[in-house]
């Protein structure tokens, strides 16, 4: 934020005391041009210059399949390293091993549309309930100060970045995790031991927790289910978000089950439910008032009526002059739905916040950094989430800016990659360059992993099956 300058006037006057700030306030725009990057979206505008470089983190999902390294999800890390910033959605439970590995958030089913339940919308200005009051809209949530980074020159320019000031509204699911950590290999047909617990996950809904926890006016449009929905909504108020979300009568909320063995790797089970369901019948064009920036978890993309829900949602934003941005989600679905098909129909975005696998994928070359200037060409900004590495951004294809790893214990890696989108989204929309952000998204990863559990407010004391209520 920017001070009013004293006028002169004789004689001269007592200097003015400003009013002290208020927590959780909108955050204000900054001044401070950069050079614009070409985007085929809705611009990005370019906020304050050069940023003092520091060190940071980000962490990719490691899809299925995927070979360890060659990914934003890094499958081995020892104690004391950087962590994973993957996008499952899954709380890991006491004793789980300082890995850092990552794991992509469920593969969705098809699932054809569901007739709208009943709405939970969230009016404004409404204290937050943390009892489990449906459709209650939390006060302006007070921002979280990052922690301290060390410092890793940054390679160029900032980049071309969001609008500073205004609203988030993600796009995206509300999960039930389940995790079961298990030290020895599951044994088929016989009972293997293994730490078991329960918490909210979701990729668009640990983003918008993340964002609102840092300070963000955040809302976030999903669909629940009919069997956890108050519990859901419950816990998205307490982390400040506003939900706007419609209560599937017929379908459960989405659910995974995260099998993680000792070295952090995770088979997940998965069931769309009422996520799968979400469709433009969810969506009210008042959703964008005082927004300025729509985020999409990619996992929207991936139903028929979430697609038709994602297209008018860009249009949406686009005639509204709002920036757009997509997290991939993951490759297994990727591949699934059709690279050059998600390219086509992402293509409104201006910003593209993959790991590094989903950089490779969505490219075909076997260099993120590659990827990201490719990506860039099309979208305008890549942010490519590179595990230890850090993350690096490229804007108008060239890279602009870079951030090292901030190494922590990783205690679970669930949501690090939702964490760092969150930290990055909401320093631009705080007015930060380029290489601050970055920093900020690798530090919203770092603090991720050493909780439980993929949202924020769960300390490592928190290792209950069933740490909060649900219906």
């Amino acid at each position: 934020m920017t001070d009013a300058a004293q006028p002169p006037a004789p004689p001269p006057a007592p200097p003015a005391t400003p009013e002290p700030a208020t927590p959780g306030a909108p955050l204000s725009s900054v001044a401070g041009p950069d050079t614009p990057e070409p985007s085929p979206s809705a611009p990005l505008p370019s906020v304050a210059g050069p940023d003092t470089p520091d060190a940071a983190h980000a962490r990719g999902g490691s899809p299925e399949g995927a070979s360890p390294n060659a990914s934003g999800a890094q499958d081995e890390t020892p104690e004391e390293t950087s962590p994973d910033m993957g996008d499952a959605q899954g709380g890991s439970p006491q004793g789980a091993s300082p890995t850092a590995a990552g794991a992509q958030d469920e593969a969705p089913e098809k699932a054809s549309p569901d007739p709208a339940g009943a709405q939970h919308e969230t009016p404004e200005e409404t204290p937050p309930n943390p009892g489990g009051a449906q459709g209650e809209a939390p006060e302006e949530a007070s921002p979280d100060a990052a922690g301290a980074h060390g410092e890793v020159p940054e390679r160029a320019a900032s980049a071309a970045g969001v609008v500073g000031g205004g609203g988030l509204l993600v796009v995206g699911d509300v999960v039930t995790d389940v995790v079961a950590l298990h030290s020895a290999p599951v044994a088929p047909g016989t009972d293997t031991a293994a730490d078991i617990a329960l918490r909210p996950g979701g990729s668009g809904a640990n983003t918008a927790s993340w964002a609102a926890h840092l300070g963000a006016d955040t809302r976030l449009l999903t669909r629940l289910g009919y069997d956890s929905s108050e519990w859901h909504t419950a816990e998205l108020v307490r982390a400040g978000v506003r939900p706007h979300a419609q209560v599937d009568p017929t379908h459960p909320t989405a659910v995974v089950i995260a099998m993680v063995d000792a070295t952090g790797e995770r088979s997940m089970l998965t069931n769309r439910g009422a996520g799968g369901q979400i469709s433009p019948a969810d969506w009210d064009d008042a959703f964008l008032d005082g927004v300025a920036l729509l985020h999409l978890s990619g996992y929207t993309f991936f139903t028929g009526p979430g697609l038709a829900l994602a297209r008018l949602a860009m249009e949406r934003a686009t005639a509204a002059g709002i920036a757009i941005s997509v997290d991939p989600a993951s490759t297994g679905p990727l591949r699934e739905f059709g690279v050059e098909r998600f390219l086509d129909e992402s293509a409104p975005a201006g910003l593209i916040i993959p790991n590094r696998d989903e950089a490779l994928v969505l490219t075909g070359v076997g260099d993120p950094e590659r990827a990201a200037e490719l990506l860039s060409e099309r979208y305008g900004t890549a942010v490519v989430k590179l595990g230890s590495q850090g993350a690096l951004s490229a804007s108008g294809g060239r890279i602009v800016a870079a951030a090292e790893g901030v190494r922590v214990h990783a205690l679970d890696t669930t949501g690090a990659g939702d964490a760092f989108a969150a930290g990055y989204l909401t320093a631009r929309l705080n007015g930060e360059g380029e290489a601050a952000a970055l920093r900020a998204g690798c530090q919203a990863g770092a603090e991720c992993v050493a909780l439980v559990g993929g949202r924020p407010r769960y300390g490592l004391e928190v290792h209950r099956l069933y740490p909060i209520h649900a219906d």
